[in-house]
């Protein structure tokens, strides 16, 4: 009776300790998930959008000044009248390009006329326009604009200096009927407004690009190192589309475990995007330290009753270990789980009088596997092939790993002929697979023995005829299927 008392005083000691133990680790939780929200909702909802437009109105000021600049210059009473009278003093035409280049301080200034297709820049007539240069495609893609759209925006090399690259401002030019009569326009150095961005960078600390409408990165900092594409950003690229079929949008992604808020913006005078993203690791960072030293603080409170319950903890070690039914390394069950579930299937077979069928299968020469390439490998094999079977498998089929390589699938309402049918086909999967392993392709067969029940035949009757099956598969070559009549 005393030995009764004393373990029901231990019993009640541990389970208080745990209890206190997951109230804290509840509060400590709740109160770390309330703090993170707030501090999304606010990064997301106020901050970032904030930044955002602070940079759209340094924008304004930085970068849609060429825009102005070319519309003056398309709109010019003396370009018009100049082109109309036949161009008859290109040096007046060089003079004014000049004058814009030098008065505005931009890397180029130039005017194409419709009429003799000469280029002419500020520094002297470049060349003739041809429909047949790809190099000049983009004055023909100009000229068929919509009648809405006078401009284009485009980053191409200079003309005048193949060596540097240009941000264009190419306009259409019309006489005073409306006749297009060519295009001019101004460029900005890229390095020089990769410069801006970096400056924007460094004023708000949050990462500042531009992407065009179908998703290309066309600006960003000199230090940008990620994807020149939305669709190709991990984690950003099921967000893409909506992101560029939205005038404004703020979205939250997951890059490399961490979270990224993003904001972009249509710049119509340009027509694209400007995003902003921002990352929370410090505040992140603030937040689980908090955490952690509440669960401190919790696990202080508890460890003198933790270290009265430690008798028995052994105990409930192995129980629960007992009871454990999943594989640790691939996540599929275990023999325990198998037996189990080999009982239940057997039960509802003789019910429904229906077929149970067992497929063990085996990877190919695998210690060669773990000797070249490690342990760490033959791991990281035996895990990828767990989710191809996984995967490959019914909701009522059952995977597990029944020990080293192997793996043991069980199939029930399924007869011999429908699972060497699945066999062949997990066969052929795996090994059109091949596992990439620092730099190099590791490529894994498998052999599959495929037995059904017999009626009044033991389970352990039922493998041994499987594994038979599969070490003949072994023995006729590898890499196949050996059925168990």
């Amino acid at each position: 009776m005393g030995d009764k008392v004393f373990n029901d005083k231990k019993r009640f000691i541990w389970i208080l300790s745990l209890l206190l133990l997951a109230a804290f680790a509840v509060t400590s939780g709740i109160s770390y998930q309330v703090a993170h929200d707030s501090l999304s909702k606010q990064i997301k909802d106020n901050n970032l959008p904030l930044t955002s437009d602070n940079i759209y109105s340094e924008i304004q000021q930085d970068l849609l000044q060429p825009i102005f600049i070319s519309s003056l210059m398309a709109q010019d009473t003396f370009v018009r009248d100049w082109a109309i009278n036949q161009e008859q003093t290109p040096e007046d035409l060089i003079r004014y390009l000049k004058e814009i280049q030098e008065k505005y301080h931009t890397v180029t200034s130039f005017f194409v006329s419709e009429s003799t297709r000469n280029y002419y820049h500020s520094s002297g007539v470049l060349k003739q326009i041809e429909d047949i240069n790809p190099d000049d495609a983009w004055y023909f893609r100009v000229r068929s604009l919509p009648k809405s759209e006078h401009y284009e925006v485009n980053i191409d090399s200079d003309s005048a200096d193949p060596n540097r690259t240009v941000i264009y401002v190419n306009y259409k030019v019309f006489d005073f009927n409306g006749k297009f009569i060519g295009v001019t326009g101004v460029g900005l150095a890229v390095e020089s407004v990769k410069r801006l961005i970096d400056l924007y960078q460094q004023r708000y600390n949050r990462n500042v690009y531009f992407t065009d409408r179908q998703g290309n990165i066309t600006l960003h900092s000199q230090q940008y190192q990620g994807q020149l594409n939305l669709q190709d950003i991990p984690g950003l690229e099921k967000l893409a589309t909506r992101i560029l079929t939205s005038p404004s949008s703020s979205f939250s992604y997951q890059k490399l475990g961490q979270t990224i808020y993003l904001n972009s913006r249509l710049v119509p005078e340009f027509k694209w995007y400007l995003v902003v993203e921002q990352d929370d690791a410090r505040s992140e960072k603030k937040l689980l330290t908090t955490f952690w030293i509440n669960i401190g603080l919790s696990l202080l409170v508890t460890l003198g009753l933790l270290i009265i319950a430690n008798l028995t903890l052994g105990k409930y070690q192995r129980k629960l270990e007992l009871m454990a039914s999943t594989d640790k390394l691939t996540g599929a069950a275990n023999r325990q789980a198998f037996e189990q579930n080999f009982t239940q299937s057997l039960a509802q077979s003789v019910v429904e009088d229906s077929p149970i069928s067992v497929l063990l299968m085996d990877i190919d020469h695998f210690k060669k596997i773990n000797d070249a390439h490690g342990h760490n490998v033959g791991d990281l094999v035996i895990q990828t092939l767990s989710r191809l079977l996984a995967g490959q498998l019914g909701p009522n089929d059952l995977l597990c790993r029944w020990g080293g390589e192997e793996f043991l699938i069980l199939l029930p309402d399924c007869n011999v002929s429908q699972a060497a049918e699945l066999a062949e086909k997990l066969r052929s999967s795996v090994a059109q697979r091949e596992l990439s392993v620092n730099g190099g392709q590791i490529k894994v067969t498998i052999s599959t023995g495929v037995a059904e029940y017999r009626r009044s035949e033991k389970s352990e009757e039922l493998i041994n005829r499987v594994d038979i099956a599969l070490y003949q598969a072994k023995e006729q070559g590898r890499d196949r299927v050996v059925i168990s009549y």
